[in-house]
């Protein structure tokens, strides 16, 4: 059978899903995108980055005028902490330069396994592990790819699975076929072009 990279890259084009010109608007992209679609941040950061887009910017602004330009992608207020609190570490601790490694990165505030891994396969082009959102935990068990629910566990089944060098790309095309056909909470299984070896049909033979 065909690597299952194979077979979702004849379907999808991959991403990246969150539009940013450097890894800091990255890192401020994706702490946005918690609870929130990826089509509603490029929204706002499409408006929020002409007007603030470096470390030293948003360090100086003032709280609720970041929560209401940020309003609309949820969990503002925490949000707009996180993305202050973040801008003055960089600042502070590394020089007004985003991190490049996993430890740093989730030193920061709001930055966890999953955005970090973002920012450095996005922003760094470095494979340190696999970012987990909700469409590839729920994917990857579906598929029979981890026997875990949890990201942290799920990331670990993956990177053995996958190559590193295909890390980000397999993020990308999992989260693509989470979109598409293995919807939550119901997936659409009976047009879906991988029902032939998915384990809801009993087979599974994934290299």
């Amino acid at each position: 059978m065909d690597n299952i990279l194979d077979i979702l890259e004849k379907k999808y084009n991959g991403g990246p899903f969150l539009n940013a010109d450097s890894p800091f608007e990255i890192l401020v992209a994706t702490i946005l995108s918690a609870q929130c679609t990826d089509e509603r941040v490029n929204k706002v950061t499409k408006i929020l980055f002409k007007k603030y887009n470096t470390p030293e910017e948003f360090s100086n602004i003032k709280q609720e005028e970041l929560e209401k330009l940020i309003y609309s992608t949820g969990f503002y207020r925490a949000k707009s902490r996180s993305i202050i609190e973040t801008s003055k570490k960089i600042i502070k601790d590394y020089g007004g330069k985003v991190p490049t490694n996993m430890d740093d990165l989730t030193s920061l505030r709001g930055v966890a396994r999953k955005t970090a891994n973002i920012v450095l396969s996005q922003g760094f082009n470095k494979n340190e592990g696999i970012a987990v959102d909700t469409h590839v935990k729920r994917v990857s068990y579906r598929l029979g790819l981890t026997k875990n629910k949890n990201p942290d566990k799920v990331e670990i089944d993956l990177m053995k699975f996958f190559p590193q060098k295909k890390w980000k790309e397999a993020s990308w095309l999992i989260i693509e076929h989470g979109r598409a056909y293995c919807n939550a909470p119901v997936p659409k299984c009976s047009s879906c072009f991988l029902k032939n070896s998915c384990p809801k049909n009993g087979v599974i033979k994934y290299k």
